[in-house]
C-alpha cells in the first residue's frame, strides 16, 4: 500500500447495535472502492471483516477489524466494531483512536440498545459522528421514522442529508438536502438527475429549513442574514456542515442499501468532506522527564510517538500491536522506547492490516494507524516514543468484567495448555481476567457476559485445540461461631517407643470482627503446657481456620484463649500439640452455634426509565435490598441495591432479557452477612455431599 501523509487520512469507527449492518457495509465500501470484485456476506463467512473462524460460525462480528480503503486519493481507515455489548471492549478500543464514527442503524428495526450505547461511546470521547441507516431496499424500512426517533432523543443536532426515493416498492434513488436534487441510480453505477417526485417535497422542506437554520448559528453574519430572508449558497452551507460536523453540532444522516451497494459513494465523498483528518485534531501526552504536557496533534514534525491500542495474537496470522502513530513518522527498524516496560524496542518492518491480511509499508505518518510485528515486551494501551523524549499518553479505560465462572481442563493434564492458550487471548481481549481462588480451591474466568466467556471456551477449542469447562462458581462463603464455648481435646498414641501426647483446654468466642480470621491469646499459668509449644498451639488454629468444619469454608471471626493443659516430659511434640488444638477447635466450633456467612455485594444498575420496574422486582425475588435510586441523563435511572453475590450468578442474562439489551451492572464487595437457614443448609448438604 502507498504511503499517506497526514491530511490525506481519516480514521473512522463503525458502531451500532449487533445486526445493523456494519460488517456488509465495509464490504459495500471495499467493492465500490475496487479492493473487491465481489461483495461478500456474513451469511456465506466470507466477508473481510469477520475472518475469524467463531465468527463465521456464530455469524456475528468478536472483534475490531481495521480495513483501510483508498478513495480520492484518501486513506480511509475503517475500524469494524462487534455491535453485541459481551465485546464492548473491542469498540471501546477502536474510539480510542478515531478521529470520527458512523453510528448505523437498520431502517428495518430502527433504534436499538446498541445504538444508544455507540451514541454515549461518542459523546464519551467526543467524536464528530454520523447516522447511516441501512437496509433501505426492504420493503418495511422506515428513514423517516428512524429520522424522528433520533431527533427525539437527540434533538435538532440531527440532520437528514439526504431522503429516499421508491418507486413501485423499490429503492431507486434519492434527494440531496443540500443540492434540493433528485438523484436515481443506473444499470451503469452511476446516477441520473431528475425533478424531485411531488411526494418528498413537503419532506425536503422541512429537511432543507432545518439544515439552514443549524448553519444560520455557525456565525453572527449568516444568523443575521438568516433572519433577513437571505438565502446561503452550497459552499457555504457545506463549509459551515464542515466546521458543525466537526464540533457535533450537527449530527448528519445518510441512507443506503448494503446488499445493493447503493448510498455508499455519497458516504465515502461525506467522509473525506466532513470528517476530520487527524491534523485537525487534539492528541497530548505527557513528557516523563519534566512532566510538561507533550502536543502531539498528529504532528509529522514532532519527535516520533505512537499508541499500542490493539494486540493480535492469532496462531495463524501471528502477534501484531495495532498502533496509531501520535507525532513524527515511523520507519522501518526505529528504535522506540516503551517508558510503561522501561525498555526499548527495534519496530523492524511496519505494516498495515486489511482484515485478516497484513502488508507491508515503507512509512508510517502522524495519525495513520499501522502494525507492528513481534514487539518483545509492549502491551496493549502502552505508548512508544524516542528515549529522549519519552512520552506516555493516557490509558484507554476498558470496561470492567463482572461476570465470572469456574473453569476447569475438560481432559486432565491440558491445564497448562489452557493456561498458555488464555494468556494469550488475554493479551488480545482487557475485557477478559482470571483469577486464582485458592481460598476455595478454583480458577476463575471473567468477562464481561456469559456469551463471552462460552466464546471464549469456543476459541480455545477451535483455534487452541484444548476443551475446557465453565462451571457454576463456588461462592466465597465463610463460616463463624455466635456464642462462647469451653472445650479441651487430649491427643495421645502409643506405638511403641516415643509417643504422642499434647493436651490443649481453651476457650472460643465471636471476635466480632469478620474482617479477621482469628485472634489467639494464651493465659497458661504454672506450665501446664510450656511456652515452647505455643507456637504449635497457634499452628493448629492456624490450619483449621483454612477449611471450617460445617462446609469446609474459610473460618473468621473467632478468638481462641490458651489457658489450660497438660504435657508429656518425653512424649509431647510440636505435632501432637497442634492435632490436638486442630481437633479441639472443630469441636468446640460445632459447639459454639457455628453459622454461615454469605459476602453481600453493593450493586448499581443503570437502565432506561421504563425498566426500572421490572429490575426491581427482579431484585426483590434474589433477595436484594434496593436502597436507592438517581435520575441519570438521557431517561436512565440508576437503582442502587445490596444483593448476596450467591444472586448475582446468571444476573447478566436476565437484565439483558428484561431490558431489550439497555441495562449495565457493576458491584463491589460491601461486607459479610450472616446467610439465612435455607441458604446455609442448602450449602452445608452439598459439602457433605461432596465429601462423601
Amino acid at each position: 500500500m502507498n504511503v499517506f501523509t497526514t491530511d490525506k487520512i481519516r480514521n473512522v469507527v463503525l458502531l451500532g447495535h449487533g445486526g445493523a449492518g456494519k460488517t456488509s457495509l465495509v464490504e459495500a465500501m471495499a467493492y465500490l472502492a475496487g479492493m473487491t470484485n465481489r461483495m461478500g456476506t456474513v451469511e456465506n463467512g466470507n466477508t473481510i471483516s469477520d475472518y475469524d473462524k467463531e465468527e463465521i460460525k456464530r455469524k456475528i462480528s468478536l472483534k475490531t477489524a481495521v480495513v483501510p480503503i483508498v478513495w480520492d486519493d484518501c486513506k480511509v481507515n475503517i475500524l469494524d466494531t462487534p455491535g453485541f455489548p459481551d465485546f464492548i471492549g473491542e469498540a471501546e478500543e477502536a474510539a480510542a483512536v478515531a478521529d470520527a464514527a458512523i453510528i448505523v442503524i437498520s431502517g428495518k428495526t430502527g433504534i436499538e440498545a446498541g445504538t444508544r450505547r455507540a451514541w454515549e461511546l461518542c459523546e464519551k470521547r467526543n467524536l464528530p459522528r454520523m447516522f447511516f441507516v441501512t437496509d433501505m431496499d426492504i420493503d418495511k424500512a422506515s428513514f423517516r421514522d428512524v429520522v424522528q426517533s433520533l431527533q427525539d432523543m437527540y434533538g435538532k443536532r440531527i440532520a437528514p442529508f439526504h431522503l429516499p426515493i421508491r418507486e413501485n416498492e423499490q429503492f431507486v434513488g434519492y434527494v440531496n438536502v443540500i443540492q434540493q436534487k433528485a438523484k436515481r441510480w443506473n444499470d451503469k453505477g452511476t446516477v441520473d438527475k431528475f425533478d424531485v417526485p411531488e411526494y418528498s417535497q413537503e419532506n425536503l422542506n422541512i429537511c432543507r429549513d432545518a439544515l439552514v437554520e443549524a448553519v444560520a448559528e455557525t456565525s453572527e453574519e449568516f444568523m443575521e442574514r438568516f433572519f433577513d430572508g437571505g438565502e446561503f449558497s452550497e459552499d457555504e452551507i457545506r463549509q459551515a456542515l464542515r466546521v458543525s460536523v466537526h464540533d457535533g453540532s450537527i449530527v448528519p444522516v445518510l441512507m443506503g442499501s448494503n446488499t445493493l451497494a447503493r448510498g455508499m459513494f455519497t458516504l465515502m465523498v461525506d467522509i473525506i468532506k466532513y470528517f476530520p483528518s487527524p491534523d485537525k485534531c487534539k492528541c497530548a501526552g505527557i513528557n516523563t522527564i519534566n512532566n510538561e504536557v507533550f502536543e502531539a496533534d498528529y504532528d509529522f514534525s514532532k519527535p516520533k510517538s505512537a499508541y499500542i491500542f490493539k494486540t493480535i495474537a492469532d496462531p495463524y496470522i501471528g502477534k501484531y500491536s495495532l498502533i496509531k502513530v501520535n507525532s513524527g513518522v515511523l520507519k522501518p527498524d526505529d528504535v522506540l522506547y516503551n517508558y510503561h516496560r522501561d525498555a526499548e524496542e527495534r519496530l523492524g518492518k511496519l505494516y498495515v492490516i486489511c482484515g485478516s491480511k497484513v502488508e507491508e509499508v515503507k512509512e508510517l505518518h502522524a495519525g495513520d494507524i499501522g502494525a507492528l510485528a513481534k514487539l518483545a515486551v509492549s502491551q496493549t494501551t502502552d505508548s512508544l516514543s524516542t528515549k529522549k523524549n519519552p512520552i506516555t499518553y493516557i490509558r484507554t479505560p476498558i470496561s470492567k468484567p463482572y461476570v465470572y465462572r469456574r473453569y476447569r481442563a475438560v481432559k486432565k493434564g491440558d491445564e497448562d495448555k489452557i493456561s498458555q492458550a488464555l494468556s494469550k487471548l488475554l493479551m488480545e481481549d482487557l475485557t477478559l481476567e482470571t483469577v486464582n481462588d485458592g481460598a476455595n480451591g478454583q480458577t476463575l474466568l471473567y468477562g464481561i457476559s456469559e456469551q463471552h466467556l462460552d466464546t471464549v471456551r469456543c476459541i480455545l477449542e477451535s483455534r487452541y485445540k484444548v476443551e475446557m469447562e465453565l462451571l457454576r462458581p463456588r461462592i466465597a462463603f465463610k463460616e463463624t461461631i455466635t456464642k462462647k464455648v469451653d472445650t479441651e481435646y487430649k491427643y495421645k498414641k502409643q506405638s511403641g517407643g516415643h509417643g504422642q501426647y499434647g493436651h490443649v483446654k481453651i476457650t472460643m468466642e465471636p471476635l466480632g470482627d469478620t474482617d479477621t480470621p482469628y485472634v489467639f491469646e494464651q493465659i497458661v499459668v504454672g506450665g501446664a503446657v510450656p511456652k515452647n509449644y505455643f507456637p504449635a498451639v497457634e499452628k493448629g488454629i492456624d490450619e483449621a481456620v483454612k477449611a471450617g468444619p460445617l462446609a469446609k469454608y474459610p473460618v473468621t471471626g473467632v478468638k481462641v484463649v490458651l489457658y489450660d493443659g497438660s504435657y508429656h516430659p518425653v512424649d509431647s511434640s510440636e505435632l501432637a500439640f497442634k492435632v490436638a488444638t486442630k481437633q479441639a477447635f472443630v469441636n468446640g466450633f460445632m459447639d459454639a452455634r457455628p453459622v454461615l456467612l454469605e459476602p453481600i455485594a453493593s450493586l448499581k444498575v443503570v437502565v432506561p426509565s421504563e425498566f426500572t420496574g421490572d429490575v426491581m422486582g427482579d431484585l426483590n425475588k434474589r433477595r436484594a435490598r434496593v436502597n436507592g435510586m438517581n435520575p441519570l441523563d438521557n431517561g436512565y435511572q440508576e437503582v442502587l441495591a445490596d444483593i448476596p453475590y450467591l444472586e448475582l450468578y446468571e444476573y447478566d442474562t436476565k437484565l439483558f432479557s428484561m431490558t431489550r439489551g439497555s441495562g449495565v451492572f457493576s458491584y463491589e464487595f460491601a461486607r459479610y452477612e450472616q446467610a439465612p437457614d435455607e441458604v446455609a443448609k442448602k450449602e452445608i448438604a452439598e459439602a457433605n455431599k461432596d465429601k462423601e
